[in-house]
């Protein structure tokens, strides 16, 4: 599962977070970011913003904003970050630690979603309160002898 990829915010966070299938949890942190300019990002294609679009039936007019949306991402020049984090990769053994790379890698001055941190901290939260094996509710199956 994906926590942010470089493609959240427009393109500008600076993470690409996942639940890793090796276990644990992955951050590649990226080198460059894309200069928007004054303007900003055109309208995302895939936003919110342009959910009336893709709801009203009108194909062509949504295939035509995301070409768009894609040429002006291509267009774009990037730039270093020039932080000390630029290009590296962690990998957390649990959640506190991932919480604990992320809120360091923020304080560094790299972007992500503002919301990632209280996902996280929720997760951290609901995993403290599980039940654990044998407790009510408990429908796990169980072996039995004769």
């Amino acid at each position: 599962m994906s926590y942010c990829r470089w493609s959240s915010m427009d393109y500008t966070c600076d993470l690409y977070c996942y639940a890793d299938v090796h276990g644990g949890w992955t951050t590649h942190v990226a080198s460059s970011r894309v200069d928007w300019g004054p303007k900003g990002p055109p309208l995302n294609p895939m936003g919110l913003e342009s959910y009336e679009l893709i709801t009203s039936g009108d194909h062509a007019a949504w295939s035509d904003l995301n070409a768009r949306y894609h040429t002006a991402l291509e267009e774009r020049p990037r730039h270093p970050i020039g932080l000390a984090h630029d290009g590296h990769t962690f990998r957390d053994d649990d959640l506190e630690g991932f919480l604990e790379t992320l809120i360091m890698l923020r304080d560094v001055g790299y972007r992500f979603p503002e919301d990632l941190l209280d996902e996280i901290r929720e997760e951290i939260s609901e995993q403290a309160h599980e039940e654990t094996p044998g407790e009510a509710g408990d429908t796990s199956p169980r072996s039995q002898t004769p």
